[in-house]
């Protein structure tokens, strides 16, 4: 019961990317929209300051704003779809068609029942118009509601059929007819079970602003802890896209989560300065600064006749880390030879979030270096504070580096280039190396140098293999026997930084080439569509 619920919950969490890895995208052109009307860039570069550029800017920053305005839509199909087991497709459209019933009949209720407001004082009503309809204002909580009740019911009915003349109504088509009546009742009943969810959800968001800098610490800890789980994004998701983020008026529209919070201040050019809730998403100080320390320490720490071979390993990794905002690589390095020093690493993180706080910072950085410059550059110093955040990351470097350092070698902990069994660190001759190549050719390498076969073998093959996904750095599986998955074979030969192994759950961490891992094996499966 307990793997099957965090199973659950594994699937959840990775079912949220969907939609989730596509709103940066939309930050990130709002902040190009914000480039081309800088006044001040306009003053250095008056090539800028022509209709055509600032036009164009002013339409890219209004238009996506738009987005941050119906995310229950957005998460609704994208939760749908990445829930749906197969036929995703149909599983979107249906979604999308749910939410269309749902809010139209949760408009009609409240209406029969004299339940609806003023249309033209909504705020502070706990009533919004979504899609231009009125009902109760349960923002991203009602796309992951209906998201999640429209992949249960298109993974149960989806492969119903029927014979002669009714045979148009299956599949998809069947989905709908039996997601109506659900959903039309959903929408009565959550029209009296909201409010006091929603109340709650405002206390729990009041004590965590109460708790002031030990709730920031407690996020950012917990934020890292869970990383070997792979449920680490349901500690930051609320916080970027609900209430338990904040909530701030901008541009007489009111938002929640403290990034839907900051895209629409960045596309206003009358806010001076992002505002407070923007901590919660500065979740990249111990990714761009903090672990490099880390592997720097790891570096001085190792045996001197390994430092060349372990350099190797530890510069791909931070660079990753520091670019991208990609960590598993450096953290699975440490977190099952000297668990102690993951638990220091989710204590630093947290305290740099609330350095970040304490010094006022308002700079952007959820991530990775790219992230941070495309944000916070065009917004300027005065908007972000961004310099006070490279200090605080320089900080943060030369603490983990100490407190690494001194824990390694007073704990004596078998760090990379320390351990004496276990760890391959010897270069392979010529031979093997030929010897490799061969297995590889024999085994039916994949397209872009993955080694499909070997990565299903060491799997327990295809037969142990029950169901094949990914999020963003990670292969997921479902096994009929994880005791067979060779974890040697995949860390060593498939280039996987990492297994971890839960019940019949199984994730091999691969990083950011973990697309190109999925096609290979669902192509080595007989999987592709």
């Amino acid at each position: 019961m307990k793997n099957k619920l965090t199973n659950i919950m594994q699937d959840f969490s990775k079912a949220m990317l969907v939609p989730v890895l596509m709103l940066p995208i939309a930050g990130i052109l709002i902040a190009l929209g914000n480039v081309l009307t800088n006044a001040r860039l306009i003053a250095m570069f008056p090539l800028l300051g022509n209709a055509v550029t600032t036009g164009f800017g002013s339409m890219l920053s209004g238009s996506l704003v738009a987005i941050l305005n119906n995310l229950g839509v957005i998460f609704c199909v994208g939760l749908a779809i990445g829930l749906a087991r197969t036929k995703k497709a149909e599983a979107g459209l249906t979604s999308l068609l749910v939410f269309l019933v749902f809010i139209n009949a949760m408009n009609k209720f409240m209406s029969l029942n004299g339940m609806l407001v003023e249309a033209d004082s909504l705020t502070g009503t706990g009533q919004a118009l979504v899609l231009g309809v009125q009902i109760l204002d349960m923002g991203l909580f009602l796309g992951l509601i209906l998201g999640c009740v429209c992949a249960f019911f298109h993974n149960k009915f989806i492969d119903t059929e029927f014979n002669n003349a009714f045979q148009i109504y299956g599949g998809s088509r069947f989905v709908f007819i039996v997601l109506i009546p659900v959903t039309i009742l959903l929408a009565v009943f959550l029209t009296y079970a909201w409010p006091p969810v929603q109340y709650l959800i405002d206390s729990l968001g009041q004590f965590i602003n109460s708790a002031g800098n030990f709730g920031i610490f407690l996020y950012g800890a917990l934020e890292r802890l869970l990383i070997p789980t792979g449920l680490h994004h349901l500690i930051y998701m609320p916080f970027l896209y609900t209430s338990l983020g904040g909530t701030a008026e901008v541009g007489g529209q009111i938002y929640e989560g403290c990034r839907n919070i900051y895209f629409a201040e960045m596309a206003d050019p009358s806010v001076s300065i992002l505002s407070a809730s923007v901590v919660w998403d500065a979740r990249g100080l111990s990714k761009m600064f903090g672990l490099l320390g880390a592997c720097l320490a790891m570096y001085h720490t190792a045996r001197p006749e390994n430092r060349s071979k372990i350099k190797a390993i530890l510069i791909p990794a931070a660079f990753t880390s520091f670019i991208a905002g990609v960590t598993e690589p450096i953290e699975f390095s440490f977190l099952f030879v000297a668990p102690i020093l993951f638990v220091v690493h989710a204590a630093l993180s947290g305290l740099g979030m609330v350095a970040f706080n304490l010094l006022n910072c308002r700079a952007i950085g959820p991530n990775g270096f790219i992230d941070f410059l495309l944000y916070n550059l065009p917004l300027g110093i005065g908007k972000t504070h961004w310099p006070t955040y490279i200090l605080i990351g320089v900080v943060e470097f030369f603490v983990y580096y100490l407190v690494f350092r001194v824990l390694i070698t007073k704990l004596n902990l078998k760090t990379l280039g320390r351990e004496t069994d276990g760890m391959e660190m010897k270069l392979h001759s010529k031979a093997e190396y030929k010897d490799k190549v061969a297995k590889e050719k024999n085994a039916g390498k994949s397209d872009g140098g993955i080694n499909a076969a070997l990565i299903v073998e060491a799997l327990g093959g295809a037969d142990n293999i029950v169901k094949v996904d990914n999020c963003f750095t990670r292969l997921r599986l479902i096994v009929k026997d994880s005791g067979i998955v060779k974890d040697d074979v995949l860390k060593r030969d498939t280039g996987a930084s990492a297994v971890i192994k839960k019940g019949e759950a199984v994730q091999v961490v691969y990083g950011l080439q973990i697309t190109k891992v999925r096609k290979a094996v669902d192509k080595e499966l007989g999987l592709e569509q």
